[in-house]
């Protein structure tokens, strides 16, 4: 077993054992095979429930301060929604609903979780994840570190719906990993898919929240752009954007060479699968390397992507030598795909929390930054938050320490749009801030 291997798996198992769940075999039962596998023949309505059932919560998962029963019952569910190109497309995620009672205003709200970056393999999907948040297997460490602000959210009377996002969880495609419509498309129809869920407590007037960090953090930025012409009948009240990439071709220049390289991998894929034309420039431009590396990939979780691609330059990977945003920087057909996904472009119908490690080596927080400038030059209300670190502090710092930092206080900002209380913009003091 490669040593990076062994100390991400001694470090999965510190988790589970920590209170996260214990390791698990991770085993997919015909059950779940049969659960992903999207009908012939989908709804017409995005949104649309197509099928549920009851699945477990994490057994040893605590919270300070919390005790007595599971927060909440978890409902995995399959819905309708739509893709970049229009296609009809089958979506996975979870549903949970609280045990405890909402005590704030109006009806039971709803929070739209969107996954940090898990990986590109149909297992890492959260909806696969909920029994145990740590999945450990000869073939695939999986981790759905989400769960937590789950737990908290459910424990103050909130219902949370989890997407797996288009592709991940269903093997019909691969998952279109950072594709700005489809992350956005995916979160807005599990708010409506929600609804349907037998047993669900929220209304179609209920408040929903989008809530993400990384990955997800871009997700619910897309969704609060999105929101107002694709989906009207969701009572968006709010989006939490942790750490977002929205300028992809910054944050392939920020993402090669650290940790988590692996994931450039994920987002060419999901690219391939979005846009086939690019595929004869893709193969002109990845050597053997490369090409191993994007199948390899497809199928990985974040715990395997770090432990076999940690620190690799894209360079490595391709056929001129460049490094991959190089390339994307200058090849017109390939930039246009990269910049398709920008955010900032459309102004949010809701107030929007943007939080940033102003040392993130993962994804670059001058591009975060950027977007709560975009969003305040086009009168959206942004409550945007640096938070200062030393440089070099490394990954567990940079990119993920400004998470747990802001965790309290993201929520109790999400509580207070959820319960109609107007936000305050800081959009005027943005230029004194980092």
């Amino acid at each position: 077993m490669p040593k990076s291997r062994a100390l991400i798996l001694s470090a999965a198992a510190a988790i589970a054992l920590a209170g996260f769940g214990a390791p698990n075999a991770g085993a997919e039962t015909s059950t779940d095979a049969q659960f992903y596998t999207p009908p012939a023949t989908l709804p017409a309505q995005n949104g649309a429930l197509i099928r549920q059932e009851p699945i477990p919560l994490a057994i040893s998962l605590a919270l300070p301060g919390m005790s007595g029963p599971l927060p909440g019952k978890a409902t995995r569910i399959m819905y309708k929604s739509t893709e970049t190109t229009g296609q009809a497309v089958a979506v996975t995620g979870v549903y949970f609903e609280p045990t405890a009672a909402w005590s704030g205003a109006g009806p039971r709200p709803l929070v739209s979780m969107a996954s940090g970056t898990i990986g590109q393999g149909d297992q890492c999907a959260p909806s696969r994840n909920t029994t145990t948040p740590v999945t450990i297997n000869e073939q695939s460490i999986g981790i759905n570190y989400d769960l937590a602000n789950v737990y908290a959210l459910l424990s103050r009377g909130v219902a949370v719906v989890m997407t797996d996002y288009v592709g991940l969880g269903t093997p019909d495609r691969v998952h279109t990993y950072v594709n700005r419509v489809d992350q956005g498309h995916a979160v807005l129809d599990a708010a409506r898919a929600a609804r349907s869920v037998t047993g669900a407590s929220i209304t179609p007037t209920s408040k929903v929240g989008a809530y993400g960090y990384s990955q997800g953090g871009g997700a619910a930025a897309s969704a609060a752009e999105l929101q107002p012409a694709y989906a009207p009948d969701v009572p968006l009240a709010g989006a939490y954007a942790g750490a977002p990439p929205a300028d992809l071709q910054a944050v392939l220049e920020s993402i090669d060479g650290t940790t988590l390289a692996g994931a450039i991998g994920w987002a060419i894929n999901g690219f391939l699968q979005t846009y086939p034309a690019i595929a004869p420039k893709v193969d002109l431009y990845t050597n053997a390397a490369g090409k191993a590396a994007l199948e390899r990939l497809k199928t990985m979780c974040v715990g395997d992507a770090i432990a076999n691609y940690a620190y690799q330059r894209t360079s490595s990977w391709t056929s001129t030598g460049q490094p991959l945003a190089q390339i994307t920087a200058t090849d017109p057909e390939l930039k246009s795909v990269v910049d398709a996904q920008r955010l900032g472009r459309l102004r949010p119908g809701v107030p929007v929390r943007v939080i940033s490690g102003t040392q993130d080596d993962i994804v670059d927080h001058r591009q975060a930054r950027q977007l709560a400038v975009d969003w305040c030059a086009k009168g959206a209300n942004v409550d945007y938050l640096p938070y200062a670190q030393l440089p070099g502090a490394g990954t567990s710092a940079n990119h993920l320490a400004p998470a747990i930092q802001d965790e309290q206080l993201a929520q109790n900002w999400m509580i207070d749009r959820l319960n109609g209380k107007p936000a305050v913009s800081n959009c005027a003091a943005l230029p004194l801030l980092p």
